[in-house]
């Protein structure tokens, strides 16, 4: 963590609460919705360039402070750790679907994966393969960028909807990356609410279990499926079991606790062993793949450091004190809390499309909260968890639907074509609203 005389953003004094400072957010939204209605289809607008233009009406705001001082600002926000982390998952992310995609690994998941899943419950299985490999690994975007690829292809295979079924992968990873004891959302939510991440797990599943459930079985509705009720017959042999390896030892590892860039880097070069071995690739086409892999990532990196900067700025213009001041207002009682804890993730999570930025944010003044009415380390811990995998699976622009998208482009799928059949956050929401309204502390 940089020390604070290294960092301009908290060096420089913050102003007072300001409902100004979130202005930017308000051009992003104007520029995006622009797009949208130029264009005439909002899955095709240009995501960099709304956060470049809510960028620009960013350091162009508080003229109390010099252009080069919001400018270091900026790109501390820009650089700072958390940004960091998720731009090199990123990069490794495209990398290994890259690399597994040249060495056939692909190809071969989707045939082990039709010759052992009915074609009926082929989407179902989906979201529930994905869910268990997030669980592993602790990461919905790793999750996306290895499964995604694979459920595209199953879905012209057998004919599906392949809007449903990719949101039935990025559905899956939502939940397994919520639950998950290794995920960067359950630390920062454990941490900052001081609660174990075994009772968080626990406390989590209760909100969550009933809605994935609801979620499978809402798959596997023929209205949803819309399968021709074929199913190619797909051979499979030793090689087709070796090209697998790699995400078979994601999902191992992933239960034993290894990093998931580790996983990631160790599973890319795997993958790269595969391809040379069976002469799908050579030295220098390897070498290329990586390349382009981690350049494919190009738009997603560019909207999240651009995200950083802009968060850095509103936070020193007092914009995000402004909405933690503001969620306090009305809280009278635990569950009034409950529900503000989860209207100020929430909030921070739609403006920054980052839900680890969101909940710790929102942790310090959450656990301050959560304790003067009497809600408990692991429930609060729970809520910020949850609210921002809600909001995540919600937004056009989440580095969840924005990897997905990238990597479905080529079928002329966008962020709204996935969200469509992205039934779990919606099904979430409304499990994390009745465990609000109806849970009971135990005595």
């Amino acid at each position: 963590m940089p020390s604070e005389t290294d960092n301009p953003v908290e060096t420089s004094s913050a102003q007072h609460p300001s409902a100004l400072a979130l202005m930017p957010f308000a051009v992003l939204a104007t520029v995006y919705l622009l797009f949208a209605v130029v264009m005439g289809n909002l899955s095709k607008v240009p995501m960099t360039t709304a956060f470049i233009a809510a960028s620009a009406a960013a350091l162009l705001m508080n003229r109390n402070r010099p252009l080069n001082q919001k400018t270091e600002i900026f790109a501390a926000g820009m650089g700072s750790r958390d940004i960091m982390i998720m731009c090199l998952v990123f990069i490794l992310a495209g990398t290994f679907t890259a690399s597994a995609k040249a060495a056939g690994g692909v190809d071969a998941a989707v045939a082990v994966t039709l010759h052992f899943v009915p074609s009926e419950f082929l989407v179902a299985g989906l979201f529930v393969v994905s869910a268990l490999i997030s669980l592993a690994v602790g990461t919905s975007c790793g999750t996306i960028a290895a499964i995604v690829p694979i459920a595209a292809l199953l879905a012209q295979s057998v004919h599906a909807d392949a809007g449903i079924v990719i949101g039935a992968a990025v559905g899956g990873a939502m939940f397994g990356d919520n639950l998950s004891l290794i995920s960067d959302t359950t630390i920062a939510a454990t941490r900052t609410q001081g609660a174990t991440m075994r009772d968080k797990m626990l406390g989590n599943l209760k909100i969550v279990l009933a809605p994935a459930l609801i979620c499978a079985a809402l798959y596997m509705l023929p209205m949803f499926s819309s399968l021709d009720g074929s199913h190619p017959a797909t051979d499979i042999g030793w090689d087709t079991c070796l090209k697998i390896f790699p995400y078979l030892l994601l999902l191992g590892l992933g239960v034993c606790g290894v990093n998931v860039m580790l996983l990631l880097l160790a599973g890319t070069v795997l993958n790269t062993g595969i391809g040379i071995a069976f002469n799908a690739v050579d030295g220098a086409g390897a070498l290329e793949t990586l390349g382009n892999g981690a350049i494919s990532m190009a738009e997603t990196l560019i909207v999240a450091l651009l995200a950083g900067g802009l968060l850095a700025l509103v936070r020193v213009n007092g914009g995000i004190d402004f909405l933690l001041e503001s969620a306090g207002r009305w809280v009278k009682g635990r569950k009034s809390c409950e529900a503000a804890l989860c209207l100020l993730t929430g909030t921070i999570n739609l403006f920054t499309a980052n839900n680890i930025v969101a909940i710790i944010t929102a942790g310090p003044v959450a656990r301050e909260m959560a304790h003067r009415y009497n809600v408990s380390p692991q429930r609060s811990a729970c809520l910020l968890d949850t609210t921002s995998c809600v909001v995540q699976g919600m937004i056009p622009y989440g580095a969840q639907i924005l990897i997905a998208s990238s990597l479905t482009a080529s079928y002329g799928l966008g962020p709204i074509d996935i969200i469509k059949g992205l039934f779990y956050p919606i099904l979430m929401a409304l499990g994390l609203l009745f465990s609000i309204l109806f849970h009971r502390i135990k005595q």
